[in-house]
């Protein structure tokens, strides 16, 4: 890849719409807050937990995931941890980012969920007064868990409902359908918010189909399993249904061995709204900008298809037409002169 491409790689406008953000807490994060709230983590280091991060697939990930996240208590904290990927974020030029959080993994150890919608919520306002960066929250559902406590879940952010855009779910993905959760979805789009789900990262294209047919879902999260279906490729090129893939936590937690196997040109290239982003980028090596340069490299991207990328990250988010317009307008400006 040219000099020229990366840099115009580093500095196209682009939205963010894979994002968990307590996967962007960085190990030196994680010590700085369990010592602030007095916690004793299992390693003895920084370096000593960055060397777990060796992960054979999804499940080995979460366990350090939520062993991670156990360091957040206080509202400071959800805000410290989503100001450090907003600083990150506005260096690779994004423009919109939609988070993902887990209210469950904080409810469970007895933080209150209004604790983590707020300090998120601080961080998101600041984001957009200091950087310009417009930013907001999905609410994520463990799949591994009940949909009865997923209820419960929606039924405690109903007085945040102001500070959310949509509704998720995540987590261990095999043995866990998406129509697992069929009435929980139905309630979140009664209320009004926008449904996606992850849905063929580790499990097969039928989770993709029923996501889409059962859930009602707007948009796939992954989706790359969906290229072994042909007629489901069909449907999604059709729709315009958008997936938003994540390439080096696809790496990471081995979906493909090497980068350059990876899906995401042949389905750029069949017509499929593909995104690149970057999962839980403290663990898996990279933010949006080592993701989207990363790729490029490992799969001879051009010009072209870095800015159908950045399109495509911009019409699937969840923002209002004159936003949408709004923001296309600042890509092509940035386009034309670069």
């Amino acid at each position: 890849m040219s000099n020229e491409l990366a840099e115009f790689i580093r500095a196209i406008p682009k939205a963010e719409l894979h994002i968990h953000i307590e996967g962007s807490l960085e190990p030196a994060l994680i010590f700085a807050l369990a010592q602030r709230n007095g916690i004793a983590l299992a390693y003895s280091s920084v370096e000593a937990l960055r060397a777990a991060y060796a992960f054979t697939n999804l499940q080995s990930f979460l366990d350090i995931y939520y062993a991670g996240a156990s360091v957040l208590i206080t509202e400071q904290d959800f805000h410290d941890m989503a100001w450090a990927y907003f600083e990150r974020a506005h260096a690779d030029h994004v423009i919109h980012a939609e988070l993902f959080f887990d209210p469950q993994t904080h409810t469970e150890r007895g933080v209150d969920i209004g604790v983590v919608i707020r300090g998120l919520k601080r961080a998101c306002d600041a984001a957009r007064t200091q950087f310009g960066l417009r930013a907001r929250l999905i609410l994520c559902f463990l799949r591994h868990l009940s949909e009865a406590e997923a209820i419960a879940t929606l039924d405690a952010a109903k007085p945040y409902l102001a500070d959310i855009i949509g509704v998720g779910l995540d987590s261990s993905e095999l043995g866990h359908p998406p129509e697992k959760f069929t009435r929980v979805f139905a309630m979140a789009r009664e209320l009004g918010l926008h449904v996606v789900a992850h849905a063929g990262e580790e499990g097969p294209p039928e989770y993709i189909w029923s996501a889409l047919d059962v859930l009602q879902v707007e948009r796939i999260d992954h989706g790359v399993r969906s290229i072994q279906d042909e007629r489901l490729m069909q449907r999604l090129i059709a729709s315009g249904m958008a997936l938003t893939v994540c390439p080096l936590s696809n790496i990471k937690l081995c979906v493909f061995q090497q980068l350059g196997e990876h899906n995401l040109k042949r389905m750029l290239e069949r017509g499929v709204r593909v995104t690149i982003n970057s999962d839980d980028p403290a663990y898996f090596g990279g933010y949006l900008n080592e993701n989207y340069l990363e790729t490029a490299a490992a799969l001879d991207l051009d010009r072209d298809q870095i800015i159908q990328l950045a399109r495509n990250s911009i019409e699937a988010a969840f923002t209002t037409t004159s936003e949408r317009r709004a923001d296309l307008d600042t890509l092509a400006a940035y386009c034309m002169k670069a």
